[in-house]
């Protein structure tokens, strides 16, 4: 996992995959917040702190990572509130939360810490709040960074759904992020499986940024997937009672 937030500090700013990604997220965040500049908004995992910094666009941003890593880096970028906890059990209280993300988490848990990690969510939520949740998609998808990331499932989206249904979420947006470029995807991930996949000491391909023309090109499909994101609501809610 060091090695793993070690590059992507260093691809963040400029790879196009990270790029789309806050460009898909930012309409979402603006519906999740409702207008309020006061909110309240806790990234559960934030790996290397980055998305913390867009976050605060949107109000107070909290933290909380595992990574000792990762908490250095978010530390050297100026980040103050966050803490060393483990999204199983969240340093907040009930219904303290406006907003909540976890971006790239969940498929690292195992089965019983996932379904805790969602329910800890769901009890740090205001009644009416958001939860903003990215995943990685589709069993088909698996591929090399699968092993750098430490993964252990990817989600469709009727799994994603149950999975959050059961913690109590009322369900507003599911979708996938940056399925243009799906038809790439596949064939590249169906060549690592069948080479065997494996991530040799030193190769970190998958997460560095590419030589031209290659991020131009990608970048040019990615408006459609902002146009997606501006037509739908916040993803996930806790239902008011």
């Amino acid at each position: 996992m060091q090695r793993l937030l070690e590059a992507t500090v260093r691809a963040e700013r400029d790879h196009f995959w990270f790029q789309g990604f806050r460009r898909f997220v930012a309409p979402l965040l603006t519906r999740a917040g409702g207008g309020r500049s006061a909110s309240i908004l806790l990234d559960c995992g934030f790996g290397t702190g980055t998305n913390l910094t867009l976050l605060e666009s949107w109000g107070r941003a909290f933290g909380v990572e595992l990574e000792p890593a990762g908490l250095r880096f978010a530390r050297s970028a100026g980040h103050t509130r966050i803490a060393r906890a483990t999204v199983t059990r969240l340093p907040f209280a009930d219904a303290a939360v406006d907003v909540v993300t976890s971006f790239d988490v969940l498929y690292c848990l195992t089965d019983p810490d996932e379904e805790q990690a969602i329910r800890e969510m769901y009890r740090v939520l205001r009644p009416g709040g958001h939860a903003l949740i990215n995943v990685a998609a589709l069993p088909v998808l698996r591929g090399n960074h699968s092993i750098l990331g430490g993964e252990l499932r990817r989600y469709t989206r009727p799994q994603l759904r149950a999975h959050v249904q059961q913690a109590g979420f009322e369900i507003l947006r599911l979708t996938y992020t940056n399925a243009v470029l799906l038809p790439v995807m596949v064939p590249v991930r169906l060549a690592q499986r069948l080479a065997g996949l494996h991530m040799p000491d030193g190769d970190l391909a998958e997460i560095t940024v590419p030589p031209p023309p290659a991020p131009r090109r990608a970048r040019s499909l990615l408006p459609r997937n902002r146009r997606s994101a501006r037509s739908g609501r916040a993803p996930a809610r806790r239902q008011a009672r």
